[in-house]
């Protein structure tokens, strides 16, 4: 199989799978058509192994390996379209990039893109993956979420893949005026994904529903 047989997918990776996928998350109440034709179009198999591949278009969370998971499809459209719905942030944050599949997503519907991974590994495969993709213009570290990327900051939104069971102060700050973080909260047995939109010294709250995401853990590793 040549480089684009493998992107375009075959069988349970093909493009009549991925049609399936996008029609359950239009009946979920993904309405941006921006967002549904990501979802359509990245190939999600591509961010997981090999052995994964024939579930890459289910609407579930799969593991990735040290511990991880690439997030459901649903979430990560609901995520991104929630970021979007106020307009297109040109200068975004996304903090726990695992794999690169929500940076895929997300990368073409915004301006620039900060991506920052705690895992070494999982950021090398990434950036590899999104390479072979020829998303090349995204800015990824190491280190730690729970700060933020202060040298870059504000931010017009910024997006966690990760739940803190307190919100991180750092992210609050690095928020642009209007600028908008998405992000789970909670602890393992509960959590909520929550918008909050920064009005001056005011953040705005709004509840997006009952969500499942590894902890968001302080530190990095090589």
């Amino acid at each position: 199989m040549n480089a684009d047989q493998r992107i375009r997918g075959i069988g349970m990776t093909s493009a009549r799978t991925r049609d399936r996928l996008v029609k359950r998350l239009r009946e979920q109440g993904i309405i941006d058509e921006k967002v549904l034709a990501q979802v359509r179009n990245v190939p999600r198999h591509l961010f997981m192994d090999e052995a994964m591949a024939s579930r890459a278009y289910e609407d579930t969370a799969l593991p990735i390996g040290h511990g991880q998971t690439i997030s459901q499809p649903y979430v990560v459209a609901l995520m991104t379209q929630a970021l979007l719905e106020d307009g297109k942030p040109e200068k975004v944050l996304e903090i726990g990039s695992g794999c690169g599949y929500q940076t895929a997503i997300l990368a073409p519907l915004v301006g620039k893109l900060y991506a920052i991974e705690r895992l070494a590994p999982l950021q090398v495969r990434a950036r590899q993956t999104l390479a072979s993709l020829n998303l090349l213009g995204i800015r990824m570290r190491v280190g730690d979420g729970w700060q933020g990327w202060p040298s870059q900051a504000p931010f017009d939104g910024i997006l966690v893949a990760a739940a803190p069971e307190q919100i991180p102060e750092a992210l609050l700050d690095q928020l642009a005026e209007g600028g908008r973080l998405i992000i789970p909260v909670g602890g393992r047995a509960s959590q909520e994904l929550i918008k909050i939109t920064r009005k001056g010294s005011n953040f705005e709250k709004r509840s997006l529903g009952l969500v499942r995401f590894v902890p968001l853990v302080g530190g990095s590793e090589g």
